[in-house]
C-alpha cells in the first residue's frame, strides 16, 4: 500500500478541533537524570508531561490499573464508556505498554469505523506519546497508509483490519487487537467479532480488547463468555432542553437556533447533529453566506463540517492571525449521528441535535439502496448529551419532544449486517474459508434473503464454482478492494484490452463524487461548466474526461495571464479537488494491485470507436445485473430485474438534454422521494444480449424489455453458432500444430 505521511491539511484541521493556536516550542526537559521514552530511546519532551497531566484527568485514567490486569489475565477485555471518556486514545496506548513489557510483544492494531477518526486518533496518540507519526505510532485507512513495519499502535478502519486477514487469517504481526466503536455495529467489525473467536482459539497468547458504549457492554459479554468488563463514566451530566413539539424543518430550525446563541455572546463552540451529508454542504454554505451579514462584535464564526464517509480531511481556512487575535472565533462542528467520533475539542458548549438521521438500507429483492429519514436511536441520542461530558457549564438543545425520545426512537442502532448489500461480505467469507474459517458466527444474524441473493449474485458474477466454493476467478476478484461488480469489470478489461481506462472508471466511481454543489443559485452554472467534459456515450465516460482533465490541469502550474492551480481549477469547474486527488491514489493502488498479481494493463487507446466499444463491453461483464430501459420516451427508466421506474440523477450527463437513449447501463440506483439511477452510460440491446450469462437472463422475471431482448438473443443466435464453429475448428487446427501443455492453459473471462 502506498506510503503517505499526515498531510499539513490535516495536522491544521486537528489544531482547529483541539483549540491550540500550534505556535508552542518544544523544550526537553533539563538534569542529568532525563527520563526515557521506552518506545523510542529519546528524553521525553516537556509538552509530554503537560499532556500527561491532561490523560490524567481523563475519567477513563481511573480503570488504568484495573485493566492492565485484565489484560494480562485475559484474553478478552470489555471497556464500555461514555463517549468523550478517553478510551479510544488512552487503552491503545495501555496495550502498547503491555506489548512492550513482554518480549517479544509484537504489535497493537486499533480499528475505527471512519477512516478520519483513524487518521485523527493516531495523530493526537503520537502527540500524547510523544513519538513520531508514522514510525512508533501509525495509522493506515484504504488507499492511505502511514505506518512501517517497526510500527508498535496502528490505528485502521475495521475493513482494512478484515482484509488483512485474507493474507494473514491468523493476524500474527499483533498480540493485541482492540476493536473500537463496537456499538456502531458495523458490517466489517461484527464480521471480524465472529471471526476472531476462532483465531483467540488458535492463538493462545493473542489478547482481544472491545470498545463500547455502555449500551452493548452485556451483549458483548454474553457473545464472548462472560469477559471482564470496565465502565468509565463521564465526570458532567449536561442538562438537556427539549422542544415542546418538532419542528417542521428541523434543519433551519437547527440554525436559526445556532444564530440565537451566537447573538446570546455566550462563549464555548457548538456542534451541530445534521440528519445527512448533504445537510453538513448546505449549513456550511449558509454559515458563510450569513457571516458577512452578523455584527462584527460578536465574533467570528467558522464552520466545519465533519463527513462521516469522505476520506479527505477539510483543510484550516486561509486567516489573517492578527486580525484573529482582535475578535472572538466560534467554532460550529457539522457533522450527523455516525459523525460522533470524529469530535474531539475541550472546548464545546453547546450541542444541537436534529433527533433525526438518513439511512441506507439495502432491499435484496430490488438489488437498491432505499434511503430513509428516521429518528436516531436513543443510545445515540444519550451519546450526543455525553459530548458535553468534560464541560460543566455545556448545555444540550433536543430538537424533539422528551417523549418523541422514548416513543419513537429504537433503544440501539440497527446492526447494518441486517441492513446492508452483503455481497462483498460474503466474498471475504468465501476467500476465509479457504484459509479454514468455514465458520463465522454473528451477534446478529444477516438476513437469509440478503445472503441468498449475494450468493446468486456471486454466482452470476463467476466468482463461484459448481460446488458454490470460491473459484480461481472468484480469488482474483477478491484481491481487490472494490465492489464485487467493479472487481469483474476491472478483470474483464483484461479480456478487452481497455485496462487502462477501467483503471480510471473504477478510481472515480470508489472516490467521493467529483461533483460540487457550490452556494444556493449556482446550480445552473455548475451544470454549464460540467457540460464541458460531457461524453456522448455516458457518464463513465464522462468520469475519464474530468480524470484526464485534471490531470492535465495539475500537470500545468500556470496559466497565460494568470496563475493557474489544480485547486482553482476545481473551483472553476464546481468539482471537488481532494475527491480526484483520492481517484488518483486509488488508481496508483489498483496499478499495484493489477502488477502484484501479473494482470496484463494494455496502452491507454481512448477515443476510438473500438476502444470505446471495449469500455461498454468490460463494464457489461460486471454490471448485467444494472439495465433499465425508458418505456415511454421521458426518462422513465424501467428496472430489467423488477417494476420499480427511477429517473436520471441530476449529475448525469443526459440530465436536461433532448436525446435520452432508451438502454442504459447504471452504477447505483437508490429509493427516495424521487428514485434516481447514478452514473449512466448508453448500452445497446446486441451488446447486452451478446454478454449476458444466458442463466442469469432466464430468471429475469417476464416483461416487455425481457421479450425484446429474447428476439434480440434469438436472432443473434445462429450468427454465434456459425462463429462458434469456426473458432472451434481454427482452435483444432492450431492444437494439432502446437499441442497446448497443461502450464499454457487460458484464462478466460466469464
Amino acid at each position: 500500500m502506498e506510503f503517505l505521511t499526515f498531510s499539513p491539511e490535516n495536522h491544521c484541521l486537528s489544531e482547529l478541533l483541539d483549540g491550540s493556536d500550534g505556535d508552542e516550542e518544544e523544550i526537553l526537559v533539563c538534569g542529568e537524570d532525563l527520563e526515557l521514552n521506552p518506545f523510542d530511546g529519546l528524553p521525553y519532551s516537556s509538552r509530554y508531561y503537560r499532556l500527561l497531566k491532561e490523560r490524567e484527568e481523563l475519567p477513563i485514567w481511573e480503570e488504568k490499573c484495573t485493566f492492565m490486569e485484565s489484560l494480562l489475565h485475559n484474553q478478552i477485555v470489555i471497556v464500555s464508556g461514555d463517549a468523550k471518556t478517553g478510551k479510544s486514545s488512552q487503552v491503545p496506548q495501555w496495550c502498547a505498554e503491555h506489548c512492550l513489557a513482554r518480549r517479544p510483544g509484537g504489535a497493537v492494531v486499533c480499528t475505527q469505523v471512519l477512516a478520519r477518526a483513524a487518521a485523527a486518533l493516531a495523530l493526537r496518540v503520537a502527540d500524547q506519546m510523544d513519538v513520531s507519526l508514522g514510525h512508533e505510532v501509525g495509522y493506515a485507512v484504504p488507499f492511505e497508509s502511514c505506518c512501517t513495519p517497526d510500527t508498535i499502535l496502528r490505528y485502521c478502519t475495521d475493513e482494512l483490519l478484515q482484509r488483512e486477514m485474507m493474507s494473514t487469517p491468523l493476524l500474527g504481526a499483533y498480540s493485541v487487537i482492540v476493536l473500537d466503536d463496537v456499538h456502531q455495529r458495523t458490517v466489517a467489525t461484527e464480521a471480524l467479532l465472529g471471526l476472531l473467536r476462532a483465531v483467540l482459539l488458535a492463538r493462545p497468547e493473542l489478547r482481544l480488547v472491545l470498545l463500547t458504549a455502555p449500551q452493548r457492554c452485556s451483549a458483548l459479554r454474553a457473545f464472548c463468555g462472560s469477559a471482564p468488563a470496565l465502565r468509565a463514566r463521564a465526570r458532567h451530566r449536561a442538562p438537556a432542553v427539549f422542544s415542546c413539539c418538532a419542528p417542521a424543518e428541523p434543519f433551519l430550525a437547527a440554525l436559526r437556533l445556532l444564530l440565537d446563541i451566537h447573538h446570546a455572546r455566550e462563549k464555548g463552540d457548538i456542534v451541530i447533529f445534521l440528519a445527512c451529508e448533504r445537510e453538513i454542504e448546505k449549513a456550511y454554505q449558509m454559515i458563510r453566506q450569513e457571516q458577512s451579514s452578523l455584527n462584527p462584535d460578536l465574533g467570528e464564526l467558522i464552520p466545519i463540517p465533519l463527513y462521516p464517509t469522505k476520506q479527505e480531511l477539510t483543510p484550516r481556512p486561509a486567516q489573517d492571525k492578527q486580525k484573529c487575535c482582535k475578535k472572538y472565533r466560534r467554532k460550529v462542528l457539522l457533522t450527523t449521528s455516525s459523525g460522533e467520533p470524529l469530535i474531539w475539542t475541550k472546548n464545546v458548549t453547546f450541542v444541537i441535535d436534529v433527533g433525526v438521521e438518513t439511512r441506507k438500507v439495502y432491499n435484496p429483492r430490488i438489488r437498491a439502496d432505499s434511503v430513509l429519514t428516521q429518528p436516531i436511536s436513543q443510545s445515540q441520542a444519550e451519546m450526543h448529551k455525553q459530548i458535553l461530558g468534560m464541560s460543566p457549564s455545556g448545555k444540550i438543545f433536543c430538537l424533539y419532544p422528551e417523549e418523541f425520545m422514548y416513543k419513537e426512537m429504537k433503544p440501539e442502532i440497527p446492526a447494518k449486517i441486517q441492513e446492508s448489500n452483503l455481497t462483498s461480505l460474503v466474498l471475504f467469507l468465501k476467500r476465509m474459508d479457504i484459509a479454514g474459517f468455514a465458520h463465522c458466527d454473528f451477534i446478529s444474524s444477516p438476513a437469509p434473503e440478503s445472503l441468498m441473493q449475494a450468493l446468486e449474485d456471486l454466482d452470476y458474477l463467476a466468482a463461484l464454482d459448481n460446488d458454490g466454493n470460491l473459484s480461481e476467478f472468484g480469488i482474483i476478484m477478491s484481491e481487490f478492494p472494490l465492489d464485487p461488480q467493479l472487481s469483474k469489470s476491472l478483470l474483464a478489461s483484461c479480456e478487452f484490452e481497455c485496462v487502462d481506462e477501467m483503471l480510471t472508471i473504477a478510481a472515480m466511481l470508489t472516490a467521493p463524487s467529483c461533483f460540487l454543489h457550490g452556494p444556493p443559485g449556482t446550480e445552473e452554472i455548475a451544470r454549464t461548466r460540467w457540460r464541458r467534459f460531457s461524453h456522448p456515450a455516458g457518464d463513465h465516460l464522462t468520469l475519464l474526461n474530468i480524470f484526464s482533465a485534471f490531470r492535465a490541469a495539475s500537470a500545468s502550474p500556470t496559466h497565460p495571464g494568470k496563475y493557474f492551480s489544480p485547486e482553482q481549477w476545481c473551483r472553476d469547474y464546481f468539482l471537488s479537488c481532494s475527491a480526484l486527488s483520492m481517484a488518483e491514489v486509488i488508481r496508483a493502488e489498483l496499478v499495484e494491485i493489477m502488477k502484484r498479481i501479473e494482470l496484463p494493463i494494455s496502452q491507454p487507446a481512448f477515443g476510438s470507436e473500438e476502444n470505446l466499444l471495449r469500455i461498454k463491453k468490460a463494464l457489461l461483464s460486471g454490471y448485467f445485473m444494472h439495465i433499465a430501459r425508458d418505456v415511454d420516451g421521458s426518462g422513465n427508466y424501467l428496472m430489467l430485474t423488477h417494476k420499480q421506474v427511477a429517473q436520471l440523477h441530476p449529475s448525469s450527463s443526459y440530465y436536461n438534454t433532448r436525446s435520452i437513449p432508451e438502454w442504459v447501463l447504471f452504477h447505483e440506483f437508490s429509493i427516495s422521494e424521487g428514485n434516481s439511477i447514478r452514473v449512466v452510460s448508453e448500452i445497446s440491446p446486441h451488446l447486452f444480449a451478446e454478454l449476458v450469462p444466458q442463466y442469469y437472463f432466464s430468471n429475469l422475471p417476464p416483461s416487455e424489455s425481457k421479450d425484446i431482448l429474447q428476439e434480440v438473443i434469438t436472432h443473434l443466435a445462429p450468427a454465434s453458432a456459425i462463429k462458434e464453429e469456426q473458432k472451434t475448428a481454427s482452435d483444432s487446427k492450431e492444437n494439432e500444430e502446437f499441442p497446448q501443455t497443461p502450464t499454457e492453459q487460458r484464462c478466460v473471462i466469464q
